[in-house]
């Protein structure tokens, strides 16, 4: 009887996660190259308590105990660009991501957003981690361009060629979902184990460097709102089905008397 509350109490776990994930989607869909956040559920198996006896791990012995939610996992596909202006706004167009020089060694990986320049002039992410290419900007450039194969050149005061500076190239990992999300278009490898491959913008799947745009969510407002539908009636059910083993253990506490 009591596997009734339990199994119910995972549903409503579960499909709480959803719903949080929906909300988390909804709030971020103006945010710069947000992935959109989803959910995976798995079946939870349990022992049946009726089989004494049985061999450990055996396939017949094991019963339905519920569902669990992953609610990490994110949806990659391609933003719109949206021209902005702003020649430090850089997007990619294709499947590759910036590599940052992270303070703790890690691989860390930008979907591009808003570069700046570093008080130490380097070119830098928003939040002020520098590029993993360590390019540097001269005190006295008046302008940064960067191409579509991630060509960095400087414009110089009182010099009529652009000097160049260095070279971005792109990162793409073996395996996405594997990928922490660490906010702010951020990404982490959980460890060093995960193979990448680097290429130039252009090559592969890599994509290219656009300057002077900026990669939009890649939310639609209708599929989120409809899936947070489908997970409130699920969100219900189960609720419902704690209430129905209440009511079952009710009777059967009055039976006993």
């Amino acid at each position: 009887m009591n596997g009734i509350f339990y199994i119910g109490a995972t549903g409503l776990d579960a499909q709480g996660k959803a719903v949080e994930t929906v909300a988390n989607n909804v709030a971020n869909i103006n945010t710069a190259a947000y992935k959109r956040g989803t959910v995976s559920f798995s079946e939870l198996l349990s022992n049946d308590p009726s089989s004494a006896g049985a061999v450990p791990g055996d396939a017949a012995q094991r019963v339905a105990a519920g569902v669990m939610a992953n609610p990490t996992l994110h949806v990659f596909t391609q933003g719109e660009l949206r021209p902005t202006g702003n020649t430090l706004d850089i997007a990619i167009q294709g499947e590759g991501f910036l590599e940052l020089a992270a303070a703790d060694g890690q691989t860390t990986l930008w979907r591009g957003g808003t570069l700046r320049i570093g008080s130490d002039g380097y070119l830098a992410a928003a939040n002020g981690t520098p590029l993993a290419a360590m390019i540097s900007v001269p005190a006295d450039a008046e302008g940064v361009q960067i191409s579509k194969t991630g060509q960095v050149m400087a414009t110089i005061r009182n010099e009529r060629t652009p000097v160049e500076i260095g070279q971005l190239d792109l990162v793409i990992p073996a395996d996405l979902q594997r990928m922490e999300s660490l906010g702010d278009g951020l990404y982490q490898l959980p460890d060093d184990q995960l193979s990448v491959t680097r290429a130039t913008p252009g090559e592969d799947k890599a994509g290219q460097l656009v300057q002077g745009f900026s990669e939009a969510s890649n939310i639609k407002l209708a599929d989120e709102m409809v899936s947070l539908m489908i997970y409130q009636r699920a969100y219900a059910s189960n609720a419902r089905l704690v209430q129905i083993g209440d009511e079952l253990m009710g009777i059967a506490n009055g039976l006993k008397r």
